[in-house]
Parts: structure tokens; sequence; C-alpha cells
């Protein structure tokens, strides 16, 4: 069983599922999915934090219930118009998006459930399990990256473009910051021990 916190339990809403490692959760997060929820024509917006995307090696994660309550603890110190999904910690590892719609649709089968993604991660949409399916039966809501054409991306996958602002930080870069000792508080909607 998992616990989906959001306005509602996804009935007849249109619910937006913005999925990520969150290793740690940063501004760059957080400001997409807001955006997101308030800006486009979705009902609400839920971050599903993934404990192992199979696209990136498991070692390199933070425990999955610290990204998960840190995440928790983003939503609700930061007063943000988001859910937290948990599904993917009840799922089959490692997380395949397809998958894990087919859950939350099974359990929700009204809410017309949209895909958030960066485009970057349309530009390799190919590498995903049964991308075709995805992008067949799942609307996929595409937001900016830097050195990407994500309206182009948008026109060849069919997807909807959305004009959420660039935030050039990453989860990798806070990482990096933080073995060098600096003080990235202000990248972090809520601060922890790593």
């Amino acid at each position: 069983m998992y616990f989906c916190s959001a306005k509602s339990d996804g009935m007849n809403m249109k619910t937006g599922l913005f999925f990520g490692s969150f290793n740690p959760v940063h501004v760059g997060h957080t400001i997409v999915a807001s955006y997101c929820a308030q800006f486009t024509d979705l009902d609400e917006v839920w971050l599903v934090p993934s404990p192992h995307n199979p696209q990136k090696p498991a070692g390199a994660l933070l425990p999955e219930a610290k990204r998960l309550a840190l995440l928790r603890a983003a939503v609700v110190q930061q007063k943000l118009p988001l859910g937290v999904c948990d599904v993917e910690f009840s799922l089959p590892r490692p997380s395949y998006t397809i998958n894990t719609l087919r859950a939350l649709q099974a359990q929700h089968p009204r809410a017309q459930l949209v895909v958030i993604m960066g485009a970057d991660s349309l530009a390799g949409i190919e590498l995903w399990r049964e991308w075709q399916t995805l992008l067949r039966d799942f609307e996929v809501y595409v937001y900016p990256r830097t050195g990407y054409n994500a309206e182009a991306l948008c026109k060849q996958y069919r997807a909807k473009f959305i004009p959420a602002p660039v935030v050039e930080i990453s989860s990798t870069f806070i990482r990096q910051a933080l073995r060098e000792g600096k003080n990235v508080n202000a990248f972090l909607p809520v601060t922890a021990d790593f």
C-alpha cells in the first residue's frame, strides 16, 4: 500500500506526476513542480520519488527513507501546493515509469495522469521501458532545459510544452558542493545532514 498526500485521491482530477530521485530535493525541483501546479491546467501535482532509477547507479543515492522524508518536509515547511506519492516504494525495483503509471491508474481509474519531465528526459525517452506505450496512453508535459530544443522535441513526440522557469541547479551540483564543504542552504527547501 502506498500513500499520496494531495488535495484529493485523484478522482476526476488531472494529476501531474513529477518523478525523480530527489537526491536531494532542491529548489529547482520545487520551482518547476509548483509552476506546473499553479500555471497549467493540472488540478494537482504529485512529487513521486524513485527508490532506484534504472538509469542511475543505486550506490549514489541517499537512503530512500531520508529522501522521502526530505521531500515531505519540503512540501510542508515551504507550504507548497504539491502532494508526495510514495507509490514506487511498494513496486518492484528498479522503478520503471510505465509500471508506476499502471499502478496509479489501477488505484485511480478516473484520474487523468500526466507525466511531467524535462526536455533532457524527453530527448532520451526512447531508452525508457515501453516508451511508445507511455506516450500513447498518457499526456506528457515538458519543461525547458538548457541545451535542448524543448518545443521541437514536444512536436516530435506529441508532448505539451510548459514554459516553466529554467533553473540550472542539479542534485549532482548540490552533492558536490556539500563534499567541498559549501553552504548550500539557499538551494535546499529544507536542510538536513547528509
